[in-house]
């Protein structure tokens, strides 16, 4: 109850006196707004065109027009945390959020679970009346609860949101989506070849679910968190789309950036000193080294667009062209929801924040890729591979990322990307709309403001208090500031003083107007933090941070210094991890289960996700599954794991056995058995991959062989990936392969259900023994059950 009962109870209802009070639901004062939170994800300060860049935003530039643009809004660096502070006021490391959450590392600033000390503004608005929706990306809870047998608790509909339609990890495919609704996985709708794709279904469910309240309720407000993903790789949209963008990325990114800063100087959203950095402002591999000699960051150096090949220019031109495609397309599906909204007259009365999580993202290295999932198994891009996929960018033949050239220019006019503590990193596009209640329009904002004020400002407009208690926990102190003295007020000071960055390795403190900044490089693995290279940057007058005054101002740069470090204590910021993304994301973590050298899956189930199930990465196994076969003609997958752009799956078609295993989308080994299949009961279809080799990167190689029962029918040698087969994405399956498919050799179509037969169950053995008999083993669990 929210408060006692005062009515009156007596034997006699007709004596007695009702009270409502206690039982009625929260209701927001007349008149609250609605929120929409448009959160972008890997989009740069100089990409859109309100900011200055090249690519049309116009639904976005129209939410500009009608509201404010900050010149100086920041970020984490890095999608979880930022998202964490965008939704608790809370800087990342209090949240447990120091990297990604598939990045957790077991200490209280990195854990990669939000404390319920520190809840979300749904928890807190769903108390006050509003009804809450989260379509798109989440990327807020552990790598071990992204599962049906973990804990819902902190899925979005365990942190305050009512409805979900959208993925829960750091990234997805924007054709072959992994979906969850509400608390359960589910199927998309229709396929690419029908039409689908990722960005249109999220909106459509977004209309749907806050017009399931303004159906019943007009006046009802509604919090509406729309996180499409986009432009998170993979880059992947409609063909058209990339097209308007033909030729206009030929000129090169070092020219880009030089247009970009001219139009951002217009548009009063950079001092007119501003000037560009170089594109490797930080070193490059032959011109530095780590302190035990480490190698500089591969992925780091950006090549110089005169010292690329006419090829090599198209196709980097064309992968810009393809991202540039997706921002457009993700606009267009904003410009639906601000229809919908402005046919339902509840725009005006919207408060609109849009938002990126952290700047454009340098995942994709000097040469770009069609796969970005290479980064994460330590593998490099091959350029002959990329070049030949020109053509298919952006379609469901590539997992594509831009060479981080696009992200230095995307970024213009600040130092590096996505993960670094410089403004490249940090310094991104934030717009906020209320035409009910800002008065001022299409106006630039210069305050210095952090993701961790965005809480504090919406609160700020609603009048509504952080509670004290929450979910019966006690709440840590909202971090942040209101930043709603700066909408009619242009020019008042900054009402934040400190801010302080840490992320992989990097680490940069702002004060008043001044930022310290380490040069340490992001996922280096050169530790030695206490030897790192601090600079010193006037942000006021020097907002790309390129003239280092550390020299000239020694005081100023130890007492920045010693800040970060008692901010990085006050906010539990260590260890600090520069390790590399194998390393981290190969870090041992809890699971609701301990390996095991016997895994069992049934066909019918939900898909299992790759960090609960099965890994066969870099030793040996075994898959085994038992069938009956009436007669021929059976065929279909038996088991899947990945998708297109790494898996590995077994499968029947024409009467035979065959197993493939994609290597990263770049290598596709198939082995196919010599002999029809046998029909009967209880039968074996098996694959057994004995490892005989590895390499340094951790690639095992041997040979793959085929067996029916005890009777081996093909072999052949194969390499395994050292990592996982996706960073978010492509789980494993029974009987079917949902979504992308490892490959396109099925026979009939998606899901490719296996039929003809029945499957009973299939087993996979990594305990490194010998392929073992399993088709006794199966008569034996067959007299057990």
């Amino acid at each position: 109850m929210t408060r006692p009962f005062r009515g009156i109870v007596n034997l006699d209802i007709r004596d007695s006196v009702p009270d409502w009070g206690p039982y009625e639901q929260p209701k927001a004062p007349p008149g609250s707004p609605n929120i929409v939170y448009i959160v972008l994800d890997d989009v740069g300060f100089g990409a859109m065109s309100c900011y200055g860049g090249p690519i049309d935003t116009p639904n976005i530039d129209r939410i500009a027009a009608q509201g404010l643009r900050y010149g100086q809004w920041h970020t984490t660096a890095l999608c979880s945390p930022t998202r964490s502070c965008l939704l608790t006021g809370r800087n990342h490391t209090v949240n447990g959020m120091a990297c990604i959450s598939e990045a957790s590392v077991g200490f209280p600033g990195a854990n990669g679970h939000i404390p319920p000390e520190c809840a979300n503004l749904a928890e807190i608005l769903v108390e006050q009346g509003f009804r809450t929706a989260l379509v798109g990306k989440w990327h807020l809870c552990a790598e071990d609860e992204m599962n049906l047998a973990s804990s819902k608790h902190n899925w979005p509909v365990g942190r305050g949101f009512e409805r979900f339609y959208g993925f829960l990890g750091a990234e997805t495919s924007q054709w072959y989506p992994d979906l969850v609704h509400d608390n359960h996985p589910v199927e998309q709708p229709s396929t690419p070849e029908e039409g689908y794709h990722f960005g249109e279904d999220i909106t459509d469910k977004a209309i749907q679910f806050v017009d399931d309240v303004k159906a019943i309720a007009p006046d009802h407000p509604v919090f509406l968190y729309y996180a499409p993903g986009c432009a998170h790789a993979p880059h992947q949209v409609p063909h058209g789309w990339a097209e308007r963008y033909r030729g206009h990325f030929d000129a090169g990114y070092e020219v880009m950036r030089e247009q970009t800063l001219a139009k951002q100087k217009k548009l009063g959203l950079v001092p007119e000193n501003t000037e560009l950095p170089p594109i490797n402002p930080i070193g490059a591999p032959e011109t530095r080294k780590g302190p035990d000699g480490q190698p500089f960051p591969p992925l780091d150096y950006t090549r110089p667009w005169d010292s690329l090949s006419d090829e090599e220019q198209r196709l980097f031109a064309r992968m810009a062209e393809v991202y540039a495609g997706f921002l457009t397309h993700c606009d267009d599906q904003i410009g639906r929801l601000l229809a919908y909204l402005e046919e339902i007259e509840q725009l005006d009365n919207t408060i609109i924040v849009v938002v990126s999580d952290n700047g454009a993202s340098g995942e994709g290295g000097p040469n770009g890729s069609v796969n970005e999932n290479k980064v994460f198994n330590g593998v490099a891009d091959d350029l002959a591979e990329n070049m030949a996929m020109l053509d298919d960018l952006g379609s469901t033949k590539t997992y594509n990322h831009y060479p981080n050239g696009w992200a230095m220019a995307f970024n213009a006019p600040f130092k590096m990307w996505k993960r670094y503590s410089f403004n490249g990193g940090t310094s991104d596009p934030c717009i906020i709309s209320w035409p009910a209640g800002i008065e001022a329009r299409g106006e630039v904002r210069d305050q210095y403001h952090h993701a961790i004020d965005v809480v504090p400002t919406l609160l700020d407009c609603l009048g509504v208090e952080l509670p004290d208690s929450v979910k019966g926990y006690t709440q840590h102190p909202i971090q942040g500031v209101s930043m709603r003295y700066s909408f009619d007020a242009p020019h008042v000071p900054s009402a934040k003083s400190t801010q302080f960055f840490s992320m992989l390795g990097t680490r940069g403190i702002w004060h008043n107007g001044w930022k310290a900044v380490t040069t340490h490089p992001a996922l280096s693995g050169w530790g030695h933090f206490n030897e790192d290279t601090w600079e010193l940057y006037n942000t006021q007058e020097d907002r790309s941070e390129l003239h280092d005054l550390a020299g000239e101002q020694p005081a100023k740069l130890a007492e920045l210094v010693g800040l970060w470090f008692h901010e990085a204590g006050a906010n539990q910021a260590y260890p600090l991890d520069d390790r590399g993304p194998v390393e981290i994301l190969d870090t041992p973590r809890p699971k609701l289960a301990p390996p095991r050298n016997r895994y069992i899956y049934r066909p019918g189930g939900a898909e299992v996700p790759e960090s609960v199930a099965v890994s066969v990465s870099n030793r040996s196994y075994s898959i085994g599954a038992l069938v009956d076969i009436p007669a021929p003609g059976a065929e279909g997958v038996l088991f899947s794991h990945g998708g297109r752009f790494g898996g590995h799956a077994l499968y029947v078609k024409d009467d035979r056995l065959h197993y493939v295993y994609n290597f990263l989308g770049s290598e596709v080994q198939r082995i196919d058995a010599t002999e029809d299949l046998p029909t009967g009961g209880n039968l074996i279809l098996a694959a057994s991959f004995d490892k005989d080799d590895e390499d340094p990167a951790g690639t095992a190689r041997g040979v793959l062989s085929l067996f029916y029962g005890e009777r081996k029918v093909g072999e052949g040698r194969i390499r395994t990936q050292p990592g996982k087969f996706g960073i978010g994405g492509e789980g494993l399956n029974a009987g079917r392969d949902s979504g992308e498919p490892v490959t396109d050799d099925y026979p009939g179509t998606a899901p490719w259900t296996f039929t003809g037969g029945t499957l009973n169950r299939v087993v996979i053995d990594v305990s490194g023994e010998p392929y073992v008999d399993l088709e006794r083993e199966a008569a034996a669990m067959l007299s057990r059950e």
